[in-house]
């Protein structure tokens, strides 16, 4: 489902190049549960931007589905992101002018498909926000806005899905829910699931974790 294969990322600084990563390989098959942990500035946000298209290595290669993406130019890349890829922000993301049924639609509009408006209202009602469609995102708390995150989404039917932080600026008790919607949702729809994570907690419910460490898989197990 996912292929990595030397993958570095370079940023120029005013001291020079600047290695956030440096050549990272692994392989993810179909299904898989995998977490991402290592400390503050070793990489982990950088390899998930890059594992899901958001941006461009400096060298090495990404297959997501079989569809090589690293050379791709963005418009290609967003083709891809919508075909096969879910992503959940650590701080939600949402379109403050939209409401939650409309930010949920986001991603099939934007694939010029506007007959699922039903779909979008199951999965709220998922995610316990069946009654909160109508709702803008200043009405909601941040575990609501982070649940219609969560069903934006799901809402392409994605075959992999990233999460970066997921329950960051959650506090426990709806973290704890955030986490039980995530896995849940995932194994209903037999996604693959990345996760960055600094809760070892979470991680530990994964079933492989892949450290970084300087920008370096430092240790991969399986749980």
């Amino acid at each position: 489902m996912l292929k990595v294969e030397q993958l570095t990322k370079t940023y120029p600084s005013t001291g020079g190049a600047l290695t956030v990563l440096r050549d990272v390989n692994f392989e993810i098959s179909a299904g898989a549960t995998v977490a991402v942990v290592g400390p503050s500035g070793s990489g982990k946000t950088t390899l998930l931007g890059l594992c899901a298209g958001l941006d461009r290595p400096t060298r090495g290669t990404v297959a997501v589905a079989g569809e090589a993406i690293g050379g791709l130019d963005e418009d290609q890349r967003a083709l891809v992101r919508n075909a096969h890829v879910g992503f959940v922000f650590q701080n939600f993301q949402l379109i403050p002018t939209l409401t939650a049924l409309e930010n949920v639609l986001v991603p099939v509009e934007l694939a010029g498909d506007s007959t699922r408006e039903a779909e979008a209202r199951a999965l709220l009602e998922r995610v316990g926000l069946g009654e909160r469609c109508d709702h803008y995102p200043v009405q909601l708390s941040g575990g609501e806005q982070q649940r219609v995150a969560l069903a934006r989404a799901f809402m392409n039917r994605p075959k992999i899905l990233f999460c970066d932080e997921p329950t960051g600026n959650l506090d426990g008790e709806t973290a704890k829910a955030m986490v039980e919607l995530i896995f849940g949702l995932n194994r209903e729809r037999g996604t693959t699931l990345i996760l960055v994570t600094h809760d070892l907690d979470l991680a530990r419910r994964c079933q492989r974790i892949i450290r970084l460490k300087g920008g370096a898989v430092s240790s991969d197990e399986v749980n």
